[in-house]
């Protein structure tokens, strides 16, 4: 299958634009990532090119153990959820790119689309999904303008946030889970995702509030 960063020579790359580049593997990116995948049959969204940098290796589910999360069996480890994350977008929604291995140095904008540049190649997308972690560690070039100390986590842990409305950093520009300032909670974060997907999908349906479900046939 033909996916949207297709291998032409050994160091060049047919550049597509997105419709939406999420940065960020975790509980909140996986997530929209699902939600927006699944909104394929939709006529609004069929067209839509989406990837996901499933850059992890930072995410706070590398050591998380849940036992209090509705739909999971108690004992559920972040680990297994990141791979079987990966897995599930992949058998359900194939035509979503998962882009591996690598990081996201920076992201910057143009007159009507961003650019996001990782450690081996640069995208370019009409909308932008930062999901990657809270810390003060986060170190993506083009952002800092938007951090602040995060206003529901403790001083002393030094956690940040990205300074947004409802999510929305500025047009086109979204952030989401403890990033967007929620707490560090897998069904938040999970929900904050399925939020900004949501509200993709809106300004996808012409303004028309969109969600979707699937349904069991009675």
């Amino acid at each position: 299958m033909i996916t949207p960063r297709q291998n032409l020579e050994e160091y060049f790359f047919l550049i597509i634009m997105y419709d939406a580049l999420i940065i960020g593997g975790g509980a909140a990116g996986m997530s929209c990532a699902l939600v927006l995948g699944s909104a394929k049959p939709k006529a609004f969204a069929t067209n839509k090119v989406i990837g996901i940098i499933t850059h992890q290796k930072t995410s706070h589910l590398q050591t998380a153990l849940f036992n209090n999360v509705l739909g999971l069996a108690p004992g559920t480890t972040g680990t297994s959820i990141l791979e079987n994350g990966k897995k599930q977008l992949s058998n359900l929604y194939p035509h979503i790119e998962q882009i591996k291995n690598e990081k996201v140095l920076e992201v910057s904008k143009s007159d009507n689309y961003f650019e996001v540049r990782t450690n081996k190649n640069t995208y370019q997308s009409k909308i932008v999904i930062i999901a990657v972690g809270y810390t003060n560690l986060m170190t993506i070039k083009g952002l800092e303008q938007y951090i602040e100390p995060h206003p529901r986590a403790a001083i002393e842990k030094h956690r940040i946030w990205l300074k947004n409305t409802d999510h929305l950093i500025e047009k086109n520009l979204y952030v989401t889970g403890t990033l967007a300032g929620w707490r560090s909670q897998f069904s938040m974060a999970s929900g904050s995702g399925a939020h900004v997907a949501t509200d993709i999908l809106t300004l996808w349906n012409g303004g028309k509030h969109t969600k979707v479900h699937d349904k069991i046939d009675i």
